[in-house]
């Protein structure tokens, strides 16, 4: 909420108070400091104007410190801003979804959505095709090198093979049951599906969709990401609180490392760079993991329902979003640190998302309800029922 000389309120509790342009930082305070200050908001701020950028900045930090220490200063918070609601692109029909996937160099985004596979051109926030009969789908893997795409089919449980030019299908590959999270290996050009109630992930070749091998895994897995460079392939395994390492060229599993303490894990991304895991767990923690021992490094609070993490090497930024309508966002601060920065209001249900490296824009599918039917004691509670005709992607953007 703004006031009329630019101090504004930051999660309710915040004063926020801008600094020259120049500088490039805010620094944020709690109310009742600058009251306890006696002082003005405004007469914290010297005209950084006359002062070199540099050290503008080491006297932003100076009399922060001095006037608010030892409770007073917060954070600083970067130039670039915050998340914020940028548009929607509607797409309609019935049913539910799952996963989306992006080709940024194609400017694609591949969103599933009941039986079918909608394709969206990014630079102009269109809908561009579909592909079709794909039963159940759940996930999305790209190999634009290949000019192949795939998808896991739930209901069947196969894996279509795609034309990514035709958006046609090629051929199906049989898989264990139930397979939900796809994934494109590109450093042996094997696709990976991880089968829910198969338990166990199918592995078949990307051009000829031969099957490889067959990874018996020790419980019902998730979302999981690959490591080309260590030939690991990391998997969330949800009713066992923990990951498994397989090894991409034995297709065995290396090692299991509990997430502790998160719990029932979903979501996963990863940081190559400082090797670093981002685990999104249903007991509303982001964990984050040293993927080279397994090491629980640090956690933050995320909101209910995640069903996807997301991790942008450029910002150092690590995304969760969840069910209840939200985005936590968390900055990377160190590799040993993680630390929320923002909690974006989304629309509940959407908790799938995709990021694009390109434009650092987050996509996320969700829908309206109808209202909630009653529960009835000792049965499970009744699913909402989505709107008809009212499924959409929500993109959200860095503001200034």
């Amino acid at each position: 909420m703004n006031s009329p000389d630019g101090i504004f309120l930051h999660d309710g509790d915040l004063l926020a108070i801008p600094t020259d342009p120049q500088c490039g930082c805010d620094f944020f305070v709690r109310p009742a400091d600058v009251a306890a200050a006696a002082i003005e908001p405004r007469a914290l701020l010297p005209s950084f104007r006359r002062l070199t950028m540099a050290n503008a900045r080491r006297f932003c930090i100076s009399l922060a410190l001095f006037t608010l220490a030892p409770a007073g200063l917060v954070h600083f918070a970067r130039s670039e801003g915050s998340y914020r609601f940028l548009k929607e692109i509607r797409i309609g029909g019935e049913g539910g979804w799952d996963y989306l996937s992006i080709d940024a160099a194609a400017r694609r985004l591949y969103v599933s959505h009941a039986n079918k596979v909608v394709v969206i051109d990014l630079d102009n926030a269109a809908v561009a095709g579909e592909i079709s009969d794909t039963p159940g789908v759940h996930g999305i893997a790209l190999a634009p090198e290949l000019n192949r795409g795939f998808t896991s089919n739930g209901q069947e449980s196969k894996a279509s093979i795609i034309d990514l030019q035709t958006l046609k299908t090629l051929s199906k590959v049989n898989t264990g049951e139930n397979p939900d999270a796809i994934l494109y290996d590109p450093g042996r050009q094997e696709v990976y599906t991880f089968n829910g109630r198969g338990q166990s992930a199918t592995v078949f070749e990307a051009k000829s969709g031969k099957l490889v091998d067959t990874v018996p895994l020790p419980g019902k897995p998730e979302f999981a990401v690959v490591d080309t460079r260590v030939k690991r392939v990391y998997a969330n395994i949800e009713d066992k609180n923990s990951v498994v390492v397989i090894d991409t060229e034995t297709h065995k599993i290396a090692v299991t490392w509990p997430i502790a303490p998160g719990e029932s894990a979903s979501g996963m991304a990863i940081d190559f760079k400082n090797h670093r895991l981002f685990v999104g767990c249903e007991n509303k923690l982001m964990v984050m993991m040293d993927s080279e021992n397994g090491r629980v490094v640090s956690t933050v609070p995320i909101g209910q329902g995640v069903d996807a993490n997301a991790f942008d090497p450029s910002t150092g930024l690590a995304f969760s979003s969840n069910g209840d309508g939200t985005v936590t966002i968390a900055r990377e601060e160190t590799p040993e640190k993680l630390a929320v920065v923002q909690t974006l209001t989304t629309m509940r249900g959407a908790r799938t998302m995709a990021l694009d490296p390109k434009t650092h824009n987050l996509y996320l599918a969700a829908a309206e309800y109808e209202p909630a039917l009653p529960t009835v004691p000792g049965a499970p509670r009744p699913r909402p029922k989505i709107v008809p005709g009212t499924f959409r992607v929500l993109v959200y953007g860095i503001g200034k």
